[in-house]
């Protein structure tokens, strides 16, 4: 399947889900993180949940985030296409932009390049680790300007589908995508 097929088909599973399905499965992905070899780090980077996507839940990741005593880094919309990341701490103030995604107000930018794990929004993977997005390149932008070796962990509902048919030059594949029911190594 294409890109475009992809984001209409996850986008009608996701609109499926209950509110108690993607709190139980945002807390089986959580759960599952625990048995990846990346605990060793400092940065980690969360995306924080579009609600109205009906996104995952990273609110439990967080918890084991901060109960690990991990730097969490939070990411805002600087310009079209571009994020600047944002140390998370408790005088951090949080608001949606336009697009729905709560935001950093104030706090302590971090660059790319100290960055070592990236948890990474998807609508769908493949067995080889590309994933499709939302199409707008805000995260293949941002994985290009950290450094080598930075760990790209995918977050999903639901499975691997097969080869995505048009992945192009631009797209970063991931080290890890992790399922309610299943971690994927790539």
């Amino acid at each position: 399947m294409t890109k475009k097929e992809l984001r209409f088909h996850y986008k009608a599973q996701r609109s499926s889900l209950s509110s108690n399905n993607i709190q139980e499965f945002s807390v089986s992905i959580a759960n599952q993180l625990l048995l990846l070899p990346i605990w060793q780090h400092t940065y980690y980077h969360l995306f924080l949940t579009i609600v109205k996507n009906r996104e995952i839940d990273t609110n439990p990741i967080l918890s084991v985030l901060l109960g690990k005593d991990k730097e969490v880094l939070v990411p805002k919309i600087i310009e079209a296409g571009h994020m600047a990341h944002y140390l998370l701490t408790d005088s951090t103030v949080l608001s949606p932009n336009a697009l729905g995604i709560p935001e950093p107000q104030n706090g302590i930018a971090v660059k790319e390049d100290r960055i070592d794990v990236v948890f990474v929004p998807l609508l769908a993977f493949d067995d080889t680790g590309n994933r499709v997005g939302y199409g707008k390149g805000y995260y293949d932008r941002f994985l290009g300007k950290c450094r080598p070796g930075v760990i790209k962990v995918g977050l999903s509902f639901f499975e691997a589908s097969q080869t995505i048919a048009d992945i192009s030059g631009n797209d970063i594949p991931l080290d890890f995508c992790v399922t309610p029911n299943k971690v994927y190594s790539f």
